[in-house]
């Protein structure tokens, strides 16, 4: 209550803090709140960009993540891209279906079928990553290799926090 007439006194405001008085966890909500409409203005611009090679969105994924690892098994890819199995099965029979993979034998396990880049399908691939690496050149000169290190440090750790996050 205030002193003087007895009208309930207003709520306390909290300190403005200055960001560089925060610890940099406190700030880790500011890289979420980049990504998430980074991640969808990217994906946009594939979509844009991969009518050259008609790849939807998924299908790329599963090509570059094919063309770095070699061949995978579908529940590998579906990991390593944190999308349901399901989803990853419809883009490698999509894929399967143009001729830009094949399913090969799998020596460790019958069952499950470990799934590869036919030529055409390096082809494709390289291609948007050749126009995507051309764009992002761009900023070439804007960013150090230290800031890079540090970015990709920041998100490899929130990554490894979610790890626990199912995807099925």
């Amino acid at each position: 209550m205030s002193e003087s007439d007895g009208t309930p006194a207003p709520p306390p405001t909290p300190p403005h803090r200055n960001p560089a008085d925060r610890r940099p966890t406190d700030r880790l909500t500011e890289v979420f709140d980049l990504v998430g409409p980074l991640y969808r203005r990217a994906q946009r611009k594939v979509e844009q960009d991969v009518p050259a090679e008609g790849l939807s969105v998924g299908v790329r994924a599963v090509l570059t993540l094919l063309r770095a690892h070699g061949p995978l098994t579908v529940p590998q890819m579906g990991r390593e891209q944190a999308l349901s199995r399901q989803f990853v099965q419809r883009m490698v029979n999509e894929a399967t279906a143009r001729g830009l993979t094949e399913s090969i034998p799998n020596p460790a396990h019958r069952r499950s079928s470990l799934i590869r880049l036919t030529e055409p399908g390096l082809a494709a691939v390289t291609a948007v990553l050749d126009r995507e690496r051309a764009m992002l050149r761009q900023v070439d000169g804007d960013l150090t290799d230290a800031e890079i290190d540090t970015c990709l440090r920041v998100l490899s750790t929130l990554l490894h926090l979610l790890d626990n996050v199912d995807v099925d």
